[in-house]
């Protein structure tokens, strides 16, 4: 049985999305960001997630969020959902365009994660070897000046989406400061020397080994059919979550696996037929397609 989701109100997470057989379908393009900038903006709107940086290169995104009301199963169906439909529709395309692994949500324990991860997603196009900065990526990137500020007022694309239809004209797209940094000025000043601490990092290794950068006009260039062709590594960890304290990590472990004893323990009585067993605080699925009980915080 596949690990269930522990969706905790109030969590912020590192969400990941990879293309089917990792295809380049959202290479850069005016079609293809206007589509996932607008989506983007509707569904945080519409489920009420924070976005605190966001990256989408050619063959998945990056995402930081912070999720208030736990609903991020419900955002991420929405706009992986939307995304696909619609830029499958721009590509004329009809067959698979996520890979058939759900997406990846790393709960981000503590401050430094958070930044840690803010970090990470921003230098992703460094780091891949495609620009030098991460301001240079030619596809959708979130400024770090943009935190804080006024939203980004971002228009229905054409391609898809019909005048007259039920979406909304305008989306509000909103940066704001992840939790614990809401009126600390000097966070986006922080965020931007850490930012180019690994970007600076991921170019002296790309030098190292004697590589040199695709650049903008390199990956605009790329066919949307096209894949990497390097293969990807196998048998890689897939973390829940996040952090470099270390006494901090064993407890979110030790809470995973409670929760996944105790949902295990429920799933089972109700099989059975128990209609009145509690499933454990954060259990999303069965309590929002079932109505099952589930157990309050604490």
């Amino acid at each position: 049985m596949t690990a269930p989701r522990q969706v905790l109100a109030g969590s912020t997470y590192l969400v990941t999305r990879r293309c089917s057989e990792r295809r380049f379908f959202l290479r850069p393009s005016a079609t293809t960001t206007g589509i996932f900038r607008y989506v983007l903006a509707v569904a945080a709107e519409r489920f009420q997630i924070e976005l605190h940086a966001y990256c989408v290169l050619s063959n998945h995104f990056h995402l930081v969020v912070t999720d208030p009301h736990a609903r991020l199963p419900d955002f991420q169906r929405y706009l992986d959902g939307l995304v696909a439909r619609a830029t499958n529709a721009s590509l004329g395309r009809r067959e698979s365009f996520w890979d058939p692994d759900s997406y990846s949500a790393v709960r981000l324990e503590d401050a430094a994660a958070v930044v840690d991860k803010m970090a990470y997603v921003l230098a992703n196009p460094v780091a891949a070897g495609l620009v030098r900065r991460g301001s240079e990526w030619p596809g959708l990137w979130s400024d770090p000046g943009l935190i804080g500020g006024e939203p980004l007022l971002i228009e229905r694309p054409e391609a898809f989406f019909r005048k007259d239809g039920a979406m909304p004209a305008v989306g509000r797209l909103t940066l704001v400061r992840p939790p614990g940094a809401e009126a600390d000025a000097a966070f986006v000043e922080r965020l931007r020397r850490r930012l180019q601490d690994d970007e600076d990092l991921a170019a002296g290794r790309l030098d190292g080994q004697g590589r040199t950068f695709l650049s903008a006009p390199g990956v605009l260039a790329r066919d949307p059919g096209d894949r990497p062709t390097t293969e990807e590594p196998r048998g890689r960890l897939n973390p829940r979550v996040a952090t470099r304290d270390v006494e901090l990590r064993v407890v979110a472990l030790r809470r995973l696996r409670e929760f996944a004893r105790s949902y295990r323990e429920a799933l089972d009585a109700w099989a059975e037929g128990t209609r009145d067993v509690l499933f454990p605080h954060g259990t999303w699925l069965m309590r929002v397609r079932h109505a099952a009980p589930c157990a309050a915080s604490g």
